[in-house]
C-alpha cells in the first residue's frame, strides 16, 4: 500500500467509526459534564493521552476537570462526574475507579467501543464509538489497517474536539476566555 492509500485507508476508517457515534448521546454527554459539580477524568495507555488532552480542554473552557493520579486531584461525590476511557470495557483499573466514583455518589460517564463490556453494564452512562481496539484487533475481528487500538483512540481524539466545541456553545464560552486559561508555564 502507498502512503497516500494508507493515508487514505485511515481517514475512511475514522469517518466511517464517527458517522456512526450517535450525536444525540454526544450531546446528552455534554450535558452531563456542563452540569457537573467535578469531573474527574481517567483512561489507560494511550487513551490517557486522549482523556487528558480533553481535559486540558475542559480546563480552558472553565470546567472544574481535574485528571485521575494527579496529586491535587479533590474526592468526588454527589453531583460529581467521572469521566472514563475504556475501549475494551474490561480494564481492572478503570473497573476499580468506577466502583469508588459510584461508592462515593458521582455519576460515571464511560466512553468505550463495547456496549456489552462489564464497564458499559456497570456506568450510569455509556458513550460508544464503534471502533477497532486493543480487544477486537486480531483475526475475524480485525477490521482497521491501524494497528491495535489506534482507530478508537484516533476516533476519541476526534470526538473529544466535537464535544469541546458542542460545550464550548452549551456553556458560552468564548475563544478568548479559553486562551486566557491556557498556561503560561511552557
Amino acid at each position: 500500500m502507498t502512503k497516500a492509500g494508507m493515508f487514505a485507508t485511515a481517514l475512511d476508517e475514522l469517518g466511517v467509526v464517527l458517522a456512526r457515534i450517535d450525536e444525540s448521546r454526544i450531546d446528552a454527554a455534554c450535558r452531563m459534564l456542563a452540569g457537573a459539580g467535578k469531573i474527574a477524568a481517567y483512561g489507560c495507555g494511550r487513551e490517557a493521552l486522549q482523556v487528558k488532552g480533553f481535559a486540558m480542554r475542559l480546563y480552558h473552557l472553565g470546567m472544574p476537570v481535574s485528571v485521575v493520579g494527579d496529586m491535587t486531584t479533590p474526592p468526588l461525590g454527589p453531583g460529581d462526574v467521572f469521566l472514563v476511557s475504556s475501549g475494551p470495557g474490561e480494564t481492572t483499573t478503570v473497573l476499580a475507579l468506577m466502583r469508588v466514583a459510584r461508592e462515593a455518589g458521582a455519576k460515571v460517564l464511560l466512553v468505550t467501543a463495547e456496549p456489552s463490556s462489564t464497564a458499559a453494564r456497570f456506568a450510569d452512562f455509556a458513550l460508544l464509538i464503534p471502533a477497532q481496539t486493543m480487544a477486537s484487533d486480531q483475526g475475524a475481528a480485525r477490521t482497521s489497517v491501524l494497528p491495535m487500538g489506534s482507530l478508537f483512540e484516533g476516533a476519541l481524539f476526534l470526538l473529544f474536539e466535537i464535544m469541546v466545541l458542542k460545550l464550548k456553545r452549551l456553556t458560552n464560552a468564548t475563544a478568548e476566555a479559553m486562551r486566557a486559561r491556557h498556561t503560561n508555564m511552557e
